[in-house]
């Protein structure tokens, strides 16, 4: 990785006196709307959907997973057998008598019962959880694939919802994408990553905030001891609970003063364990923290990261289904009271309270998807306001250079966009793109139209680097070109030059130029660059020839392909929609996206 010098350019190339023209000369743009229309979304993206998850095994053969349905019956009922056996046999019920399945310690025996914070964080917990679910499943059948690997190669994931890849060398991971019926998905259509996205991203805002909040109310009030072991014994006792549960005799302790010790060990690994690794593998997704931190990055890479938070969201699934079930089968009417009505009876004032909450969950989940269709500015707006702060912060997290190497390139790399088919674009590949000119223009002191040739004549910059597509695949590639820093040099922007514009010579999926905006600081950073070549060859038609973006602190999306012009300008309200790029106009995406 770095810079080698080569000719300069021909001081022709450069002039001042091109300043006016040139300006005059921004692509014709289409603002998007301000309301979803599922007819015409996204480029009239037919919907498609997935089909049952399969599980790889072994090189190449897949375990349709909707067989688990039929064995995971056999197995319960094989285990409720066992267990029965098992519960009868004199050994096991001395075992049972001397590890009774819970243990009071004195502090909640001294104090039983729980606050009405409780009760409240419980609410709030499950409401927030019903977004973060539809939205993550959301998010997850845009790729839907998974791998362990950073090397994104079709054929290679461990689980899928969508059929083979098909034989199709310019096959794009937007075509690959899958739609959800639009009351179990958020916002419930296909390719609609970039809304599905402030809606997760945001609930999890508003989840960790209440999940602090928990933690500080249960350590400075003594709750901590309903959720935490505080002995060794916990584990046989836990033994006792499940034969018992198997064996269909199941206990009837009184959670309102100390759980059972399977429940105790389950919440401890759901609070204490399993929501950490949610944060922490949602984070190792992140192209700006994954580009700074390498030494955590690689062996933790997006893909297992990825693996993982969806491992995650299994598990929080599964915690619903049987919690839910063993709350309604052993008690309804107390445990309800216990959770909502802060009381230990069998009044049914825990379980109106219960009802209320239900209605408010159920119309949120009902009103979400119409209102994301209606107003899908307010859900672009409010969810940057929520983790708008972080992606600026992780903005300035500044990677170290050289953290791949050659043997890091991946053997497969996606397609992405829409492809320019004009007759311009044909016309200068069929000629090697001898007659492209880049222009850069706008607030800049010296407005230029480069030729590949003087693109070439610049010094030159290698990088090996990690893309991160905000679909979910991921792919390492050899990148050189000319760095912006270089561009920058040349041009000389004016000091109100704030926002660095890429115009493709693609069109969107709605028509109209593809673009997007940059932060002018951004344009500084070592890794960032035009790269005229990948892996070490010209860049490809499916990759962007002749020229395309690479900046490592964002999301693929907004490395422009097909560059044509770059303006400078004083903020991107003035271009286009007015929302920092054509994603962002057209489908709702963020204008800054390290996250």
């Amino acid at each position: 990785m770095g810079t080698v010098d080569r000719p300069a350019p021909d001081p022709g190339a450069v002039s001042g006196a091109g300043a006016q023209s040139l300006s005059d000369r921004r692509p014709r743009l289409e603002p998007g709307s301000d309301a979803l229309n599922p007819d015409t979304w996204a480029g009239r993206i037919p919907h498609t959907g997935g089909i049952a998850p399969r599980l790889r095994v072994g090189r190449d053969k897949w375990f349709n997973v909707l067989w688990l349905l039929p064995i995971g019956f056999v197995v319960l009922i094989t285990a409720v057998a066992i267990g029965k056996g098992l519960h009868d046999i004199p050994a096991v019920q001395d075992f049972m008598t001397r590890h009774p399945g819970t243990t009071v310690p004195p502090e909640l025996e001294a104090h039983p019962g729980f606050p009405a914070w409780v009760a409240w964080q419980h609410f709030f917990n499950l409401f927030l959880m019903t977004f973060i679910l539809r939205s993550g499943i959301q998010i997850f059948v845009d790729h839907p694939r998974l791998y362990f690997t950073r090397n994104c190669t079709p054929g290679k994931e461990w689980l899928r919802v969508q059929h083979r890849v098909p034989d199709d060398p310019l096959w794009t991971a937007k075509e690959d994408s899958v739609g959800l019926p639009g009351q179990v998905g958020l916002p419930g259509i296909r390719h609609s990553i970039g809304l599905a996205r402030w809606w997760h991203l945001g609930a999890d805002v508003l989840w960790l905030v209440n999940g602090v909040v928990f933690f500080v109310l249960i350590f400075t009030t003594g709750q901590w001891r309903h959720l935490v072991p505080t002995s060794w014994d916990v584990f046989p006792n836990a033994v006792t609970v499940l034969i018992q549960y198997l064996s269909l005799d199941w206990p009837t302790e009184n959670g309102w003063v100390a759980y059972n010790s399977l429940q105790l060990l389950t919440y401890f690994v759901t609070v204490f364990v399993v929501a950490p690794v949610a944060i922490l593998s949602g984070l190792a997704m992140s192209p700006a923290l994954s580009t700074r931190f390498t030494w955590i990055s690689k062996p933790l890479n997006i893909q297992l990261g990825r693996s993982i938070h969806f491992l995650v969201m299994l598990w929080f699934l599964q915690f619903i289904v049987i919690h839910v079930t063993f709350v309604v089968t052993t008690g309804a009417l107390r445990n309800l009271n216990h959770m909502f009505g802060g009381r230990d009876d069998d009044s049914w004032i825990g379980f109106g309270v219960f009802m209320v909450a239900m209605v408010v969950v159920v119309l949120g989940w009902v009103a979400a998807t119409p209102f994301t269709f209606r107003h899908p500015r307010v859900v672009q707006r409010v969810g940057y306001a929520l983790i708008g702060p972080a992606q600026r912060l992780f903005e300035y997290a500044d990677a170290e250079p050289g953290a791949y190497t050659d043997k890091d390139i991946s053997p497969y790399l996606w397609h992405n966009g829409t492809y320019p088919d004009s007759d311009e674009y044909k016309k200068m590949f069929d000629t090697e793109f001898r007659n492209y000119r880049l222009r850069i223009f706008g607030l800049v002191e010296n407005p230029a139209e480069l030729s590949l040739t003087d693109l070439h004549a610049l010094p030159y910059h290698e990088q090996t680097t990690q893309h991160f597509c905000i679909q979910g695949w991921s792919g390492v590639a050899k990148w050189g070109g000319v760095s912006m820093q270089t561009l920058l040099d040349l041009v000389r922007p004016l000091p109100e030059a704030k926002w660095v514009v890429f115009y493709s010579l693609a069109e969107g999926s709605d028509g109209g130029t593809y673009y997007d905006a940059h932060a002018i600081e951004q344009m500084s950073h070592h890794l960032t660059m035009l790269a005229y070549d990948m892996n070490d060859a010209p860049l490809t038609y499916g990759h962007g020839a002749p020229l395309r973006l690479r900046n490592e602190l964002q999301h693929g999306f907004k490395h422009v392909k097909w560059v044509a012009a770059i303006e400078f300008v004083r903020h991107f309200s003035e271009v286009g929609g007015g929302h920092g790029g054509y994603n962002e106009d057209h489908e709702y995406y963020g204008y800054r996206q390290s996250l």
